[in-house]
Protein backbone atom coordinates (compact mmCIF):
# COMPACT_ATOMS: atom_id res chain seq x y z
CA UNK A 1 0.00 0.00 0.00
CA UNK A 2 1.26 3.58 -1.00
CA UNK A 3 1.56 6.44 1.50
CA UNK A 4 -1.52 8.72 0.61
CA UNK A 5 -0.58 12.55 -0.85
CA UNK A 6 -1.72 15.61 1.23
CA UNK A 7 -2.94 17.05 -1.84
CA UNK A 8 -4.03 20.36 -0.23
CA UNK A 9 -0.45 20.89 1.40
CA UNK A 10 1.22 19.87 -2.14
CA UNK A 11 -1.38 22.64 -3.78
CA UNK A 12 0.01 24.93 -1.39
CA UNK A 13 3.85 24.39 -1.90
CA UNK A 14 5.30 27.30 -4.10
CA UNK A 15 8.25 24.12 -4.63
CA UNK A 16 5.49 22.35 -6.13
CA UNK A 17 4.30 24.94 -8.78
CA UNK A 18 8.02 25.49 -9.53
CA UNK A 19 8.65 21.76 -10.24
CA UNK A 20 5.33 21.82 -12.52
CA UNK A 21 6.54 24.68 -14.22
CA UNK A 22 9.75 23.40 -15.22
CA UNK A 23 8.32 19.99 -16.20
CA UNK A 24 6.19 21.40 -18.16
CA UNK A 25 8.31 23.97 -20.00
CA UNK A 26 10.84 21.13 -20.59
CA UNK A 27 8.08 18.59 -22.55
CA UNK A 28 6.80 21.75 -24.41
CA UNK A 29 10.19 22.86 -25.24
CA UNK A 30 11.39 19.20 -26.28
CA UNK A 31 8.12 18.76 -28.51
CA UNK A 32 9.30 21.74 -30.09
CA UNK A 33 6.31 24.22 -28.91
CA UNK A 34 6.66 28.23 -29.83
CA UNK A 35 8.87 30.05 -26.82
CA UNK A 36 5.81 32.32 -27.20
CA UNK A 37 3.18 29.72 -26.44
CA UNK A 38 5.80 28.06 -23.72
CA UNK A 39 5.95 31.43 -21.74
CA UNK A 40 2.12 32.07 -22.03
CA UNK A 41 1.66 28.01 -20.61
CA UNK A 42 3.95 28.72 -17.68
CA UNK A 43 2.34 32.27 -16.99
CA UNK A 44 -0.84 30.25 -16.69
CA UNK A 45 0.79 27.90 -14.15
CA UNK A 46 1.99 30.39 -12.10
CA UNK A 47 -0.75 32.49 -12.00
CA UNK A 48 -3.22 29.26 -10.62
CA UNK A 49 0.23 28.56 -8.25
CA UNK A 50 0.20 31.52 -6.80
CA UNK A 51 -3.61 31.52 -6.42
CA UNK A 52 -3.40 27.87 -4.54
CA UNK A 53 -0.78 29.50 -2.18
CA UNK A 54 -3.21 32.31 -1.31
CA UNK A 55 -5.92 30.59 -0.75
CA UNK A 56 -4.72 28.18 1.14
CA UNK A 57 -2.67 30.62 3.35
CA UNK A 58 -5.96 32.48 3.92
CA UNK A 59 -7.95 29.65 4.23
CA UNK A 60 -5.07 28.68 7.53
CA UNK A 61 -5.17 31.75 8.97
CA UNK A 62 -9.06 32.39 9.06
CA UNK A 63 -9.21 28.88 10.70
CA UNK A 64 -6.33 30.03 13.40
CA UNK A 65 -8.75 33.33 14.25
CA UNK A 66 -11.61 31.27 14.26
CA UNK A 67 -10.07 28.98 16.31
CA UNK A 68 -8.60 31.80 18.71
CA UNK A 69 -11.64 33.44 19.16
CA UNK A 70 -13.45 30.47 20.17
CA UNK A 71 -10.79 30.06 22.93
CA UNK A 72 -11.27 33.84 24.46
CA UNK A 73 -15.23 32.52 24.90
Amino acid sequence: MGTKIDWKRKLSSRKFWAYLAGIVSSLLFTFGVAETEVTQIIGIISAFGTMAIYLFTEGKIDAAAVKAKTNKQ
